[in-house]
């Protein structure tokens, strides 16, 4: 028989349903995202979200208010990407309402999905529809009803679901692209498992087994709407602005602040990004925005709080470097002169073994693995500080993403860190130059500082979609040039991509071009560069390393 009211033990239950769901159907969600530059993936972000709230279970007390606490600070504290904040703050506004009551019946659950519902339109600065947003609101709108009629606790849950169910198949209606892409929308096919694990809690139905075509539209499907297609309303799915491709980075933190400078927060990070979600309260909040500037992001949270955990992603690289890291080998053992005490040691940021064995040869104590999209955590590094052998450190961040991050560590030891802002491996390098392990901290740091700053960095990375630059057109394929200023080269080939760079890098007066070759770089590129430093630049000297490093074929440093 079905049960007619939920007490704290059926929801733990339901949350380890619903987690256990997320886990079967996440790559089947995952395959639903549609936009040309994910931001993650919907199903592994609500699959992690939906873990570290089990987790938090696990250590809580089996009470109504203790549940409801630990899935509340469980969702905030594990969100992953946008999928994963709004689903924080259903969960947080379905708990606000569960949390008063010792048992939970039909009207109560009516009650719990309107806040959840408001808490996500809430969350999110530009709603749109056509989302998990549109999900939620309908199957909370189908349950009040029906609690409005009497109806008893299994039938209101029905109603949500079968609501919810018909809510996601008009998704494609609402938002262009994902008629243009044959698809539902991923966070609103997440969000209606919670109500399946809700529903075989009440009595025991199966749950939904995960299929190749799940949320896919029927061959040949016609939906209203759908002719825009992306090139004519590529917008984000959550925050319904500026289009995917016109942003860059994807910002996260963690932010200790009053509640009430939250809405000026907001209105700040308003002019800095898009996809804005901001969740949480009692002086804690969870921060997500996409935008080109990741220094005014994060100076945002610094004027009214404190920013911690700090994550940048490129979004651009995101899901070919997920993949080098998942398939890489475990990092070599380090060097025995590693771990021969010294006054002040350095910690350095690097992929490719042939990058770490260099920086080993410069005198780097400690490597962690992280590039542009898979940052290394603030623990990752403070880790890494705390095995140095010495009561001083310096961090060569070798990348401007994860320069903010390596600035919180100092705050979360004895030791003393210093950071060298360094924006890449061939700062790096250079930086060691000057370092000193018999030195101090402040004067290693100061005089790496200018050695990295007296070289010209260079990098060639492939397009992984259709774009657009100051120089035309970019197709996908075609390699990039990047300098600090931004794209400076684009060709279809490699050799091109390169020579063009230097063209625009290496100037008359320079005397050293290095080269590390990365994953993609050839014997027959490399040569092609070399013989037109020689023809081109006759005064430069050539200096070639393999550095392994995945998506960049070639790095330059410029000296």
């Amino acid at each position: 028989m079905p049960i007619d009211v939920f007490t704290a033990d059926e929801i733990r239950r339901a949350m380890k349903v619903y987690a256990g769901a997320l886990r079967d159907h996440r790559e089947a969600i995952n395959r639903l995202n549609v936009y040309p530059v994910p931001d993650g993936d919907t199903g592994t972000n609500m699959a992690l979200t939906l873990e570290a709230v089990c987790n938090e279970l696990d250590l809580a007390a089996t009470d109504m208010a203790s549940t409801c606490k630990a899935i509340a600070h469980g969702s905030l504290m594990g969100a992953r990407g946008n999928s994963g904040v709004i689903l924080s703050q259903i969960l947080r506004g379905t708990c606000d309402v569960l949390r008063e009551h010792e048992t939970c019946d039909a009207s109560v659950w009516a009650e719990a999905l309107r806040a959840a519902s408001d808490a996500a339109y809430g969350a999110v600065m530009r709603p749109v529809e056509g989302t998990i947003l549109t999900v939620v609101r309908e199957s909370a709108e189908a349950a009040r009803a029906a609690a409005e009629r009497g109806a008893a606790l299994v039938e209101v849950l029905e109603r949500a679901r079968d609501a919810g169910g018909r809510a996601l198949e008009r998704t494609p209606e609402l938002l262009p692209v994902l008629a243009e892409a044959g698809v539902v929308d991923a966070g609103g096919a997440g969000l209606l498992l919670l109500l399946d694990a809700l529903a075989h809690v009440i009595d025991g139905r199966p749950m939904p087994v995960p299929t190749e075509d799940e949320g896919r539209l029927p061959a040949g499907a016609l939906v209203a709407g759908g002719h825009g297609g992306p090139s004519a309303d590529h917008r984000n799915a959550e925050s319904g602005e500026k289009g995917v491709s016109d942003l860059r980075y994807e910002v996260m933190y963690f932010l200790e602040a009053p509640d009430e400078a939250v809405p000026g927060f907001k209105d700040v990070w308003a002019t800095v990004g898009d996809s804005i979600v901001v969740v949480g309260g009692d002086g804690l909040w969870n921060c997500h925005i996409h935008t080109d500037d990741i220094g005014a992001a994060i100076e945002a949270g610094i004027d009214i709080g404190r920013p911690r955990n700090i994550r940048v992603t490129d979004l651009l690289e995101q899901v070919e470097e997920e993949r080098w890291v998942r398939e890489a080998e475990p990092l070599p053992p380090e060097p025995a002169a590693a771990h021969e005490p010294v006054p002040c040691a350095v910690v350095a940021v690097a992929t490719g073994d042939g990058v770490r064995r260099i920086f080993y040869s410069l005198g780097v104590q400690g490597i962690v693995t992280g590039g542009q999209t898979m940052n290394p955590s603030t623990a990752q590094l403070l880790e890494a500080v705390e095995r140095a052998p010495a009561d001083e450190v310096v961090i060569l961040p070798n990348n401007k993403n994860i320069i903010p991050v390596a600035e919180q560590v100092g705050g979360q030891t004895s030791k003393r860190v210093y950071v060298v802002p360094t924006r890449g491996v061939a700062e790096g390098f250079a930086s060691l130059l000057a370092y000193d392990p018999q030195a101090s901290g402040e004067d290693n740091a100061r005089a790496m500082a200018e050695a990295a700053a007296n070289v010209i960095a260079g990098e060639v990375t492939r397009a992984v979609r259709d774009s657009s630059c100051d120089l035309g057109p970019i197709a996908e394929g075609d390699y990039i040039g990047l300098g600090r200023d931004g794209i400076v080269a684009v060709a279809p080939s490699l050799d091109d991509a390169c020579t063009q760079l230097l063209d625009a890098l290496v100037r008359d007066d320079h005397e050293i071009v290095t080269i590390i070759e990365g994953e993609g770089a050839t014997a027959a590129t490399t040569r092609h560069i070399e013989l037109w430093l020689q023809d081109h630049r006759p005064n430069v000297t050539a200096e070639v390393h393999h550095g392994g490093q995945p998506l960049y074929p070639y790095l330059f440093g410029i000296e």
